[in-house]
């Protein structure tokens, strides 16, 4: 049995321990789900903002956010974020000593991500961005928005346009509106933005996993009775 079928085999015992209802809402998730963007948060000062932040990302069908800690760590507040982790790859920079920024730069470049940075003093509005490539909307924190070395480091700079006297949103607002305008051109795109069929296999053995019960346990059983 090669790996795929194993994980396939997996899917279908973890399955009957989760309800009907559980596994269609996983599916119709599923139908929604993308990569095709991608969300980086660099040094934010305060958790629940991001956290809230990750929540939004679930509720839109983004699957990857990318967390930068060059000088704030993140600590998940489970209240805000309401379980909305659970379903989420969250991917940590954190190597101590390092500029993080470029590590995680580097690794969206060559998963094929074009980094658009969000800055007020961008020139081109969020709606005009080309869609048609992978993106990930890198967003700074609450005090100084993003550093220099993200900024040189972007290939483009994008703004979310004022009319008013005040240059900037909140940010979890503001990266609502950033994947709300993207996402509605993408979806209604011919672009192929769904999850590849073997990502979705994964991913849905992942949920699988982390909504059964002593799953570690019940996997361990089943991989014995294969062998």
């Amino acid at each position: 049995m090669d790996g795929n079928d194993s994980k396939e085999g997996l899917a279908r015992h973890l399955s009957q321990f989760i309800s009907g209802n559980k596994k269609r809402l996983m599916e119709a998730v599923l139908d929604h789900r993308t990569r095709h963007l991608a969300l980086v948060l660099e040094d934010i000062y305060q958790s629940q903002n991001a956290s809230a932040v990750f929540r939004t990302m679930e509720c839109f069908g983004i699957q990857d956010v990318h967390l930068i800690e060059n000088q704030h760590a993140y600590g998940a507040n489970k209240r805000v974020l309401q379980g909305a982790d659970k379903w989420l790859t969250i991917n940590h920079y954190n190597k101590p000593g390092a500029d993080n920024t470029p590590l995680c730069f580097a690794r969206l470049k060559d998963a094929g991500y074009r980094i658009l940075a969000t800055s007020p003093a961008a020139d081109t509005p969020i709606g005009e961005v080309d869609i048609s490539q992978k993106m990930a909307v890198v967003m700074g924190n609450e005090l100084h928005g993003l550093s220099e070395t993200a900024c040189k480091g972007a290939d483009q700079l994008v703004k979310i346009p004022m009319e008013g006297f005040t240059e900037s949103l909140n940010l979890s607002v503001s990266a609502a509106i950033c994947i709300y305008e993207l996402m509605g051109r993408v979806r209604a795109s011919s672009i192929n933005w769904q999850l590849p069929p073997s990502e979705r296999a994964d991913l849905k053995l992942e949920w699988y996993r982390k909504s059964v019960k002593r799953s570690e346990m019940i996997e361990q059983k089943y991989l014995r009775s294969i062998q």
